[in-house]
């Protein structure tokens, strides 16, 4: 793992210097992001991916990487007075085929991307190391707004959710991602598919407004809640 960063005027031997697309800038240190980039010592063993993380960049936020201009990998080490340089991730990402999975945090995004029709997982009660296994085993990506959960190693999809509010967070999902939508086909307490069902079917379960204003139901089928 490479060393500690380093102030850009005081980088101790030979270095590494970062810099990022614009739109990555403000997850770098305030020092970096006011000098436009960041110099880091150099260490032999250290990637390119490495560095890009230890900067406080989650990989999962980078497109393309270069080294003297030239493309690189993740996994390409670097020489000493590199100049690295990690481009945004490219908009839209593919939604791999399990859907999306949501921290413990975002409940409110997690209920309106399901009255889209989206697979969103989401528990009050997940802890991170639950969120990575879940999202590797039914292999979803992680939508977080915590950059340290989405640095683990073992997580194979992840994206980190900008935006103050659930509505502003909903407008970053779906700019990314691009979903196909399929509104009003989820139970938003759950997530589970909705089956139509005869009105006479629930008309017992339904508050008398209702039962005299609507005709059209449906259940869900995982929790049994009537919409």
């Amino acid at each position: 793992m490479p060393g500690p960063a380093h102030r850009p005027e005081d980088p101790g031997g030979p270095v590494v210097a970062l810099t990022v697309h614009a739109d990555l800038l403000p997850l770098l240190p305030a020092r970096a992001r006011r000098a436009g980039r960041l110099l880091v010592r150099h260490e032999e063993h250290a990637t390119a991916g490495h560095v890009v993380q230890a900067a406080g960049v989650p990989l999962t936020e980078v497109g393309a990487l270069a080294v003297d201009g030239s493309p690189a990998s993740p996994a390409d080490r670097l020489p000493p007075g590199a100049e690295l340089h990690a481009g945004v991730v490219a908009r839209p990402q593919p939604v791999p085929a399990g859907g999306f999975l949501l921290d413990v945090h975002l409940g409110s995004l997690a209920r309106r991307m399901r009255l889209l029709g989206l697979d969103a997982a989401w528990s009050a009660h997940a802890d991170d190391p639950d969120l990575v296994v879940r999202a590797r085993e039914q292999d979803r990506v992680l939508l977080t707004a915590d950059r340290g959960l989405l640095l683990r190693r073992a997580l194979p999809r992840g994206a980190l959710v900008r935006g103050a509010g659930a509505d502003a967070q909903l407008a970053d999902v779906l700019d990314r991602f691009r979903p196909a939508l399929a509104p009003l086909t989820r139970c938003t307490a759950c997530g589970s598919p909705l089956r139509a069902v005869a009105k006479e079917e629930v008309a017992a379960e339904l508050p008398a407004g209702t039962r005299r204003t609507y005709d059209e139901f449906s259940r869900c089928a995982a929790c049994g809640r009537v919409y």
